[in-house]
């Protein structure tokens, strides 16, 4: 009873992200289908599905302009209003060079819906309650996002019903938002960018956050060209998606909290080395069941590596620059998921369906060995161990949910500020030595 009291402020808005997700998740997936059914070639279809996204990270800077501008309940009814018909124009325009800034138009009005909705969860959360909303708010994300895959069972995507049916995902989305009574919040102000000072002493990190996205833009976009060459139907399609987001779903938490008990950058590199080695076995699997498995394996790990890569960076920030830190992160990580489609995509032009997993395997090879490198050259800076928190690529107001409460009275302690700057000093002293 309790914990349905705790979700009863935020309800509306979850209903909202499940529905939205549904139709998120589903157009994704469907559009590479379709794409790769009308002829477009892996290298084609990588550059399109960049498209969303580079809309997404500039709708990290446009969305809060736009929210203070207009509102919450506008800016997302205005939103969903262009996702739902850029949806349909797909359908309406079949053409690689149509598709491409229809995906851009997409990406940037999605990333605002999702500011709109991580704002508001914020605002309506208790502070004592922060970590458990948040905890349902990523099982909702998660569950949608595995569910919608299903959703391509319903009907071939050479048809219309399946854009029909996201559509009106996402036009139902505004249901509950529009219908809510309770007061709509107040936008605040984007943190300033600090991309320069992390890079300075957190470049691991940052590197881990920017990497992970070259392999996770890759999944969302390719892997469904890739199951189709195997030898997948479309509910197979679904199923590998599936079956990945499950995984990860289910071993982001058990690896994060073995991290939050032993050295992070030591448990990030197995885990990236790991999800390298299951990538380069893909080619090999005997059967379609046995890449089943790898994919829930490779899922857990990779799922796992931008939060984790989160945790390292909260781990060496002053609290101030938490917020900041994180947002900047986010944006490493999306600047990765642009190029990945273009680069996995081509290369799979180039020598065959394989070359997605080659892809993958190498993009997580060569972070394993920065990170081994670092680990050994530079003695990692670490003020306070943060609490890892699962998550995905989403937008930066979540961050302020899943911070403003984690590290709470550590915070609290003069002592701590003192001993950062003098950590911080001996860190950049360390790594000007290394």
């Amino acid at each position: 009873m309790r914990s349905l009291a705790m979700l009863k402020p935020v309800k509306s808005i979850l209903y909202s992200v499940a529905l939205l997700l549904l139709g998120n998740g589903l157009l994704n997936t469907l559009l590479t289908l379709r794409g790769t059914e009308e002829g477009f070639s892996s290298a084609v279809l990588g550059m399109i599905m960049s498209g969303y996204f580079v809309g997404f990270i500039g709708g990290t800077w446009v969305s809060g302009r736009l929210i203070r501008r207009m509102g919450h309940i506008r800016t997302f009814g205005f939103c969903a209003s262009l996702c739902a018909s850029v949806a349909l124009l797909h359908l309406v325009f079949i053409n690689p060079w149509v598709w491409l800034p229809l995906r851009m138009v997409y990406g940037l009005s999605f990333i605002t819906l999702i500011t709109v909705i991580e704002s508001w969860l914020n605002s309506q959360a208790a502070s004592h309650e922060r970590g458990r909303i948040f905890a349902v708010y990523m099982v909702v994300n998660l569950g949608a996002l595995a569910t919608a895959q299903q959703l391509l069972r319903l009907s071939s995507p050479q048809g219309f019903l399946l854009f029909v049916i996201i559509a009106i995902l996402i036009s139902w989305a505004l249901l509950p938002i529009t219908l809510t009574r309770r007061v709509q919040p107040k936008m605040s102000e984007r943190p300033k960018s600090s991309l320069r000072t992390l890079l300075g002493f957190a470049p691991l990190a940052v590197a881990s956050a920017a990497l992970s996205g070259l392999a996770m833009g890759a999944f969302w976009s390719m892997t469904p060209v890739y199951a189709t060459q195997l030898g997948f139907d479309i509910g197979g399609v679904g199923l590998v998606m599936s079956v990945a987001i499950i995984g990860g779903a289910l071993l982001q938490i058990p690896i994060g909290r073995f991290s939050d008990k032993h050295d992070r950058p030591r448990v990030m590199t197995w885990v990236v080395l790991l999800a390298a080695l299951i990538a380069a076995c893909m080619p090999f699997a005997p059967t379609h069941e046995a890449l089943l498995g790898l994919y829930f394996l490779w899922g857990g790990l990779a799922f796992s590596l931008y939060p984790l890569a989160v945790a390292q960076l909260i781990d060496q920030l002053h609290p101030d620059e938490i917020v900041a830190g994180s947002a900047d992160m986010l944006v490493m990580h999306g600047a990765g998921c642009a190029v990945a489609p273009i680069a996995a995509g081509s290369l799979m032009t180039a020598v065959g369906s394989q070359g997605l997993p080659v892809y993958i395997a190498c993009v997580f090879a060569l972070l394993g060995m920065y990170a081994i490198y670092r680990r050994r050259r530079v003695t990692a800076l670490v003020t306070h161990t943060a609490h890892f928190e699962p998550m995905v690529q989403s937008s930066a107001e979540v961050l302020e949910l899943i911070f403003d409460d984690t590290q709470g009275d550590l915070f609290d302690d003069p002592s701590f500020y003192e001993e950062h700057e003098r950590e911080r000093l001996r860190s950049i002293l360390t790594s000007s030595k290394g």
